[in-house]
């Protein structure tokens, strides 16, 4: 028998509903007997949900998500709606204009559809559902009554969310970073001039922040444009610091898979003639695009230069540049010499400090890659493996997959067929490349 059609576009939680079934759909053998089995729940209640009629309760979506193997999809939409509709019903009540949506109860359901399309948009996933939208960057002119922030509270916000990227599944840390996002957008739009400027800044690091949550899940032109949103927003401020430290982001962030190691050296070298002083995360980067060009020399010459650099200090007022940054970027180079002491050395140090779980996994892959240039090939690509299915799919973002994948493209090609090279292909082709 065929389920009875939902049209997303009736309201957020038809929306949300259509999501539901299309997640479950898309896992085999995963009827609404089954499913509502899985979550202790009697299936009709799934039915309501996905057809809209109801709104599942917050102690049930956690395990929605997981029996739907929505990957973080449904946990963000579902926390976007229930936020907007708190912060809703707080302006109404401010206003004298409280007057709740007697099927839903969440006030202006126009708009909280509009926003669930655009966090699905920042998450890469409306064509999956067939909705027709703009991108979640150009849809950021919603209006709607937040309440102001202190520039402090603001400057907290993007050390949190820079904290989570480094700590938590990438759709996760979009579906937060969405809600401010569209806040700030709101609260520029009534600041002064000088509160703007300020704004500026939030708004360049905030964008900076999706740009790199969309890299780590696979939408990389998203990416692309947010990356050149959180530029034209930090020139805007006129902050010099931080027009650098997005332009680092960007370049560091498009090595994996995102842009040409030829291009991304362009645009670091392009991003010094900013300053006269050297910046220690353009060099990183710099290093690393060298390594992956082949360019070991040059690499390693960087390498010294970004020592002698981090020697004068470089910290950074936003928290982005931590030490274990250099040794990660000696990981890297290290490893695809083939010069396992020096990068032995290096991971161990990484190991030490980081709470970065895409650090800790990616000297693991960096020491595979080692392996491998010495031409421990099948050694090598086990240890990837290995690394590889120790992460939680969730955490199996596009930095992980891309690392292993260096690893693959060190193989010579006359091994590439063999039964270690199609077991890591394997593997990586199972994880999930957008919502991890």
């Amino acid at each position: 028998m065929t389920a009875d059609p939902i049209d997303p576009h009736a309201s957020a939680w038809h929306l949300f509903g259509a999501v539901m079934r299309r997640c479950r759909e898309s896992r085999p053998n995963l009827g609404l007997r089954r499913a509502g089995e899985q979550m202790y729940t009697d299936f009709s209640n799934l039915a309501k949900w996905e057809r809209g009629e109801r709104t599942p309760p917050p102690d049930m979506i956690h395990r929605l998500d997981q029996v739907y193997g929505a990957h973080g999809i449904l946990t963000a939409l579902y926390d976007t709606l229930t936020a907007l509709k708190a912060a809703t019903e707080s302006a109404r009540l401010r206003t004298g204009r409280y007057s709740e949506n007697p099927a839903y109860g969440i006030g202006d359901d126009d708009m909280e559809r509009r926003a669930a399309l655009q966090l699905l948009a920042g998450l890469g996933t409306l064509g999956t559902f067939g909705l027709s939208s703009e991108t979640f960057r150009q849809l950021l002119d919603l209006s709607f009554d937040h309440p102001h922030r202190a520039l402090e509270d603001w400057e907290l916000a993007c050390a949190d969310h820079l904290h989570a990227l480094r700590t938590r599944p990438p759709a996760q840390v979009a579906a937060d970073l969405f809600i401010d996002l569209m806040a700030v957008r709101s609260q520029s739009q009534v600041s002064t001039p000088a509160e703007v400027t300020e704004l500026q800044r939030i708004t360049a690091m905030l964008s900076s922040l999706q740009a790199n949550a969309l890299t780590r899940l696979g939408d990389h032109g998203a990416a692309i444009r947010w990356w050149y949103s959180a530029r034209q927003a930090a020139d805007a401020s006129g902050d010099l610091a931080l027009r650098l430290l997005v332009r680092a982001e960007e370049t560091g962030h498009g090595l994996y898979g995102q842009r040409d190691p030829e291009t991304i050296l362009r645009m670091v070298r392009s991003a010094q003639q900013l300053t006269d002083k050297p910046y220690l995360k353009l060099l990183t980067t710099e290093a690393k695009a060298l390594s992956m060009l082949g360019r070991h020399d040059e690499a390693l010459g960087t390498l010294v230069t970004l020592h002698k650099a981090a020697e004068q200090g470089g910290t950074d007022r936003y928290g982005f540049w931590k030490p274990d940054g250099l040794h990660f970027a000696e990981s890297w180079v290290y490893s695809g010499v083939g010069n396992d002491s020096a990068a032995g050395t290096a991971r161990e140090k990484v190991l030490m400090v980081t709470r970065d779980y895409v650090y800790l996994v990616n000297v693991q892959l960096h020491s595979a890659l080692c392996t491998v240039t010495q031409g421990g090939i099948d050694e090598g690509l086990h240890q990837a493996a290995t690394a590889i299915n120790a992460v939680t799919p969730a955490y199996r973002s596009h930095h992980v997959i891309e690392t292993a994948n260096m690893v693959l493209r060190a193989v010579p090609p006359v091994r590439r067929s063999g039964p270690s090279a199609i077991e890591l292909r394997k593997l990586l082709a199972v994880a999930p490349p957008q919502n991890a």
